[in-house]
């Protein structure tokens, strides 16, 4: 399970979504976002499934990491579905017994709520899987540069997390490697109740734990030695330029978000 979570990582391709500006990216994500949460039936779900399926496929990150990224929430859209099902009551009842009450509303509500979260988890991760971490902290950077009017650093800011994002692969790895060589000494992680699991876990954080913070000075110091001293009249090797693709994908992600809403007006929900 561990080596299944893919955030964080880029996969080199050359595809239309790589070729595209981070910034670019980084605006059509958050409005693809807007549009999951704005989609409230079937119809405009199917919509924003086609266009993350059509995404996909022209990013040309292969499908199996896509699943992996998907496996890592599993326990999530379970536990989400769960909670829908049991807790929603409207709509026709379909089973009732004791307090268990299950009703078509709450069947719809879980499988749509379900693919909501996988449609957000995809797209989210196609942000990532196209775009370096330099350029990744340049589009972030740009998106907080009205913060200096309120004398706000956006630059250490977008640092910071391209940083922490950078360093999740990193981390799972290292998790992978301390378990395997606590396995090989003998320590028992899959049995036993969940108390004695996490009393497990303790010979896996404290390791885990010594080797960030030795990360963080290495880089720290790596940083200095190379005379880092933030954004102040930095200048970057790749200029960021909008170009026509940019505002042909731009008006698409648009297009989506305004059709989106007008089936909404349209198309009432069924429960």
């Amino acid at each position: 399970m561990i080596k299944d979570i893919t955030i964080g990582q880029y996969f080199p391709a050359d595809s239309f979504l790589h070729r595209l500006d981070p910034r670019t990216k980084l605006v059509m994500t958050f409005v693809f976002i807007v549009t999951v949460f704005v989609s409230k039936n079937f119809f405009n779900l199917g919509l924003v499934c086609l266009v993350v399926v059509a995404a996909v496929a022209v990013s040309k990150v292969p499908v199996q990491t896509i699943f992996k990224s998907l496996k890592a929430i599993t326990a999530l859209v379970i536990f989400t579905s769960a909670i829908n099902i049991f807790f929603v009551e409207t709509g026709d009842t379909l089973v009732k017994y004791s307090f268990i009450h299950i009703t078509t509303g709450g069947v719809y509500t879980a499988i749509f709520v379900a693919i909501r979260i996988i449609c957000l988890i995809i797209s989210s991760s196609l942000l990532t899987y196209t775009t370096t971490p330099t350029m990744l902290t340049d589009a972030i950077e740009w998106s907080m540069s009205p913060l200096k009017l309120l004398k706000v650093n956006s630059h250490y800011i977008a640092m910071i997390m391209t940083i922490a994002l950078r360093f999740i692969p990193t981390l799972i790895d290292e998790i992978d490697r301390i378990m395997s060589a606590q396995k090989a000494r003998g320590a028992d992680m899959e049995t036993g109740n969940f108390v004695q699991r996490i009393k497990a876990m303790i010979p896996i954080f404290v390791p885990l734990l010594v080797s960030s913070f030795r990360r963080a000075y290495e880089l720290a110091f790596a940083m200095e030695c190379r005379c880092y001293s933030g954004g102040k009249g930095r200048t970057r090797m790749k200029q960021m330029k909008f170009k026509g693709r940019d505002f042909a994908a731009g008006f698409a992600v648009v297009a989506i978000l305004a059709g989106v809403i007008v089936l909404n007006v349209f198309v009432t929900p069924v429960m």
